[in-house]
């Protein structure tokens, strides 16, 4: 981390959004003289207010400790990029189509890797009243379910979370050439085209 360029970077971006160093530092629960002290590339934010101060300033963690925005690196978030992560703990499932750091219970999550579907994750569509009618063979039990199944279009992406206790079908909108996605508890993400 460059003091000088990682002060100018977070000037920069206080002054565009309208913020003073007073209330910066208000947000963080530091002295205003410690922001001044970033600013000015007389030394650098703690390690624990890193996250915080990215959220406020609106970029990420990376591009303070660089001390440079680039741009030319920004992902516009394109629907073939989908990345699923789910959280260990809660099993919450999130879904980005760019490049984030995505965190739940306290855990940075690492995206699922999706492979092609195998006979054990196969499912079965059927079209069925401008729906689309998916069943599969796959255990549903507490340690080893389907937790999710998505389809991806050109624009939407679609998500029918799933419960152990719940059956082995579902139904969802159809979406012209989607790509779906089936979220294994134990077996990790597979894809399959409609």
């Amino acid at each position: 981390m460059d003091a000088n360029k990682t002060g100018a970077l977070i000037r920069q971006l206080r002054v565009s959004k309208g913020m003073t160093q007073r209330e910066i530092a208000r947000q963080l629960m530091v002295s205003e003289q410690a922001v001044s002290k970033w600013e000015r590339g007389l030394g650098c934010p703690d390690i624990s207010l890193l996250r915080e101060l990215a959220v406020l300033l609106d970029v990420d963690v990376r591009s303070l400790l660089a001390g440079e925005l680039n741009e030319s690196e920004r992902d516009g978030g394109n629907m073939r990029r989908i990345r699923f992560y789910v959280c260990p703990v809660c099993g919450n499932v999130v879904t980005m189509t760019g490049e984030a750091q995505v965190s739940c219970c306290g855990r940075t999550l690492e995206a699922m890797k999706p492979v092609p579907c195998d006979e054990a994750h196969a499912i079965r569509m059927t079209p069925m009243d401008g729906e689309m009618h998916i069943a599969f063979d796959h255990s549903m039990s507490k340690v080893h379910h389907i937790r999710f199944v998505a389809a991806v279009g050109f624009d939407r992406v679609l998500l029918v979370r799933l419960y152990p206790e719940q059956g082995s079908e579902l139904r969802m909108p159809c979406l012209p050439r989607a790509t779906y996605y089936i979220g294994c508890s134990r077996d990790g993400l597979f894809t399959c085209q409609a």
